[in-house]
């Protein structure tokens, strides 16, 4: 047989012409036969190599950009994340109303502090941070979702460290806020706003972006209405958070329209089952949406 060295190991004109010179292709030993009844064995796609995937664009229509360190760090640990761990899914649209309302009063009634830039708002909370604070309390109340999975065991974490992540030029990269469940809203919002400024300016620290028990990720910004995220190892789970958006809604047999966000959670189906991760998200949906709540122990 003629091993074809073009693109998926396509047999090209070089090929044919090196076996003629090298006098005739060689007869490939023959397979041993499997026993029967017994399953193929998987065989792992290999990826194309740089020169077949160059040879598919025609000379100076593109330029090469060496890969930094940071870009090699994300596509091993996400080809790592997808080939590694089981990923279940489960979406669930939340009323954001009271959310916003909460928000509202919340900023409304922040005290201020003097800056070199005057006076400004002690804290200013976005709907991401009450998020994060959502999440937090939810992996409190669902105790076995706040999990890491290890071949030998199930760990099992006292306080929800939650990983917010952040877009940050060529990449991106997840700041946490630790013990989220113990900080109010306030704290957090000023917290995640200065993790946020010096991830986009590289200057974080390992132990602030290394670890966590959960992450967040929100496209909203973008107007992304929803998606599924890739689960950070060693979380067990990571929410994605949609855009909020007017919708109509029925209610008590009567058509209105609310605001709605759609939000959807990456399960490590080895640590999370199911049942259990729709659980920690109706958690998460309930300490979303009331006001009482969501106000913790103070802005």
């Amino acid at each position: 047989a003629v091993t074809g060295s073009g693109p998926h190991g396509r047999v090209v004109k070089a090929d044919v012409d090196a076996a003629i010179s090298g006098g005739g292709a060689k007869a490939a030993p023959a397979a041993k036969a499997a026993p029967a009844g017994a399953p193929a064995p998987a065989v792992a796609a290999k990826p194309m190599s740089d020169d077949q995937v160059l040879k598919l664009f025609a000379d100076g229509s593109y330029e090469l950009v060496p890969h930094d360190n940071m870009r090699k760090t994300i596509a091993r640990r996400l080809v790592e994340a997808t080939t590694t761990i089981p990923h279940f899914y489960l979406t669930l649209d939340c009323e954001l109303d009271a959310l916003l309302a909460l928000r509202a009063q919340v900023n409304a009634a922040a005290p201020v502090k003097k800056t070199d830039k005057g006076e400004v708002p002690a804290y200013k909370l976005s709907v991401n941070d009450m998020v994060i604070k959502a999440m937090a309390m939810a992996l409190m109340a669902v105790p076995d979702a706040n999990a890491s999975w290890t071949e030998s065991a199930m760990v099992k974490h006292k306080h929800a460290d939650v990983g917010v992540a952040v877009s940050i030029p060529g990449g991106l990269i997840t700041p946490i806020i630790r013990r989220a469940d113990e900080k109010t809203l306030s704290v957090i919002s000023n917290e995640m706003k200065d993790l946020a400024s010096r991830a986009r300016s590289r200057k974080l620290k390992p132990e602030e972006y290394q670890g966590g028990t959960t992450a967040v990720s929100n496209l909203g910004m973008f107007g992304i209405k929803d998606f599924a995220a890739v689960i950070n190892p060693p979380h067990a789970t990571i929410l994605a958070v949609g855009a909020g958006e007017e919708r109509a809604v029925v209610r008590n047999g009567e058509i209105t329209t609310a605001t709605i966000m759609s939000v959807t959670l990456s399960t490590d189906h080895r640590a999370v089952d199911g049942a259990l991760g729709a659980e920690l998200l109706g958690k998460a949906q309930q300490r979303r949406e009331p006001i009482l709540f969501l106000l913790g122990r103070g802005g």
